[in-house]
């Protein structure tokens, strides 16, 4: 893995900006201009040989300038080795397609596109893939709300489906997340019947 991380740090110099391998496997850092770069080397050249995109995926840090991170899981099927390229973007700058290289990239930058809002310039066709028409926001972002913003639900008597603002009515809630073991000053149905000694 170590001559792998070496070789590939020589070919693509400033291509990447870290190179670390941790529990066993490789995760390079690249730079989201030179991703179509790093990806086509990874793919063609005869030492890594990482002729399958196993997956993109987005991850999302709201605190930091950059708040995703695009992630490419490759294999190469030849040395059975995997390898993670990482890519760090914000809302409004794209990153490159990769579509050209492998035509999987399709769905999985859709699938990134629609949950978190990351863009991919030069994709064939980026429209939302899994979320209803006219869905608003992206349901995977850290700081979309649990409950939505939007209620989809049948209506038996109109037959039709109806989209309604969420209500979520919790004035006549009362929450105790106290344990029974933490002393609440009141008895719980059972207690009664234990012995207190």
């Amino acid at each position: 893995m170590l001559d792998l991380k070496d070789h590939i740090e020589a070919q693509l110099g400033e291509a990447i900006n870290a190179a670390v391998i941790e529990n066993g496997e490789l995760t390079l850092e690249a730079r989201r201009a030179e991703i179509v770069k790093v990806i086509s080397f990874l793919r063609d050249d005869p030492i890594c040989k990482f002729s399958s995109l196993i997956d993109i995926c987005g991850v999302d840090y709201p605190s930091r300038e950059r708040r995703f991170d695009v992630v490419y899981h490759m294999l190469s099927m030849a040395h059975n080795t995997r390898i993670r390229i990482k890519v760090t973007t914000d809302e409004e700058v794209a990153v490159h397609s990769v579509t050209s290289l492998f035509p999987n990239a399709d769905w999985y930058e859709r699938e990134a596109f629609d949950m978190y809002g990351i863009l991919f310039g030069q994709h064939p066709d980026l429209r939302r893939i899994l979320t209803d028409y006219g869905f608003e926001g992206y349901p995977l972002r850290k700081d979309f709300p649990l409950s939505g913003f939007v209620e989809v639900r049948y209506d038996e008597e109109r037959k039709s489906v109806v989209y309604e603002p969420v209500n979520l009515p919790q004035e006549y809630r009362s929450f105790d997340f106290m344990s029974p073991w933490e002393g609440a000053k009141y008895v719980l149905p059972g207690d009664e019947n234990v012995e207190k000694g």
